[in-house]
């Protein structure tokens, strides 16, 4: 209960206009949007991004910033910084997947129109990338539950059209696990993250216990039979380091050799685990966000846990 009063806190702050103005124009925060944020520009993003590989052999999935983006000339600007992403492997040679909120695509003005803007991004992927190594894509990131159906139904319509696109399912919610099996069946790129939202218990799952018992089962079918002669490709984003030994047990028995699939961390969040798992051999990559809006994307990672409420006081009391 208190972790989900805390998200839902978490989630308000997030989504306010004042708190985003207060905060992002504060010199006080200036230490959440360096520790979580790799800086404005896309430049600034690929830099991290170079960094991170050449010296860990770290990827990175790059995200410019902002959602629920109810503003025509925003929507415009996210584009435009996709498609720079999108350029960038070409200029950088780098493995990288381009991760968009549908609502900053337009969905929250036109949903129609979503799919159109989407699809010009993974087209612009799939002539970049070319055939460079790696796991060049674009990255349907999952927003709150209302969203779950619109933005699988467009995934699978870019899949089916032979795009590069990939999507992330929640352990949280109740209906991944069939979310899942149908992707097992497509050969999809599927990344697996706990869930940042809050929903009822009728939809999700209240407890962290309860939680990370379905990670595990999820995790299970993830590298299941079926889903290795299907072509699926499974990515585990989390920082638990016991669901990472799971995955890697799993993947083991069930003869997936590293590169088979990967893990995903946040940017800022437990690096020295992320350098561990790479030095191990295993695939890691980087969730790395740029952009001017960073404050909903920093809040929401110290919503994850109420633990990290010291962060939130001392940004406010500096």
């Amino acid at each position: 209960m208190m972790r989900r009063l805390w998200q839902s806190a978490m989630i308000g702050l997030a989504r306010s206009e004042t708190a985003k103005s207060f905060m992002q124009n504060s010199r006080a925060t200036s230490f959440l949007r360096g520790k979580y944020v790799a800086g404005e520009s896309v430049a600034a993003g690929c830099e991290r991004a170079v960094s991170l590989f050449e010296r860990d052999g770290i990827r990175s999935s790059m995200f410019f910033m902002g959602e629920y983006v109810d503003d025509p000339a925003l929507v415009d600007e996210t584009l435009r910084n996709k498609m720079n992403i999108a350029d960038a492997i070409g200029g950088h040679q780098l493995d990288i997947h381009v991760s968009v909120d549908p609502t900053q695509i337009g969905h929250v003005i036109d949903p129609e129109r979503v799919q159109e803007h989407a699809q010009s991004i993974a087209e612009r992927i799939r002539q970049l990338a070319g055939h460079r190594d790696g796991v060049h894509c674009l990255m349907f990131d999952m927003e709150d539950a209302s969203l779950v159906d619109p933005t699988i139904a467009i995934h699978n319509t870019l899949q089916d059209m032979g795009l590069p696109v990939a999507l992330t399912l929640q352990a949280y919610l109740r209906r991944t696990r069939e979310d899942i099996g149908r992707q097992l069946s497509r050969g999809s790129r599927v990344r697996l993250v706990k869930g940042a939202f809050a929903a009822g218990a009728k939809l999700a799952f209240q407890s962290n216990s309860e939680i990370k018992d379905n990670s595990r089962q999820l995790i299970e079918l993830m590298f299941s039979a079926p889903a290795r002669s299907s072509g699926f490709y499974p990515i585990i984003a989390t920082h638990d380091t016991a669901l990472q030994d799971v995955a890697i047990e799993t993947a083991r028995r069930n003869g997936w050799a590293p590169g088979e699939y990967e893990f995903e961390m946040l940017l800022g969040v437990r690096e020295n685990v992320a350098r561990d798992l790479s030095a191990k051999g295993e695939r890691v990559r980087v969730y790395v966000p740029f952009g001017r809006d960073w404050w909903p994307h920093a809040v929401r990672r110290i919503g994850e846990n109420p633990k990290n409420a010291m962060l939130l006081i001392r940004s406010l009391l500096q």
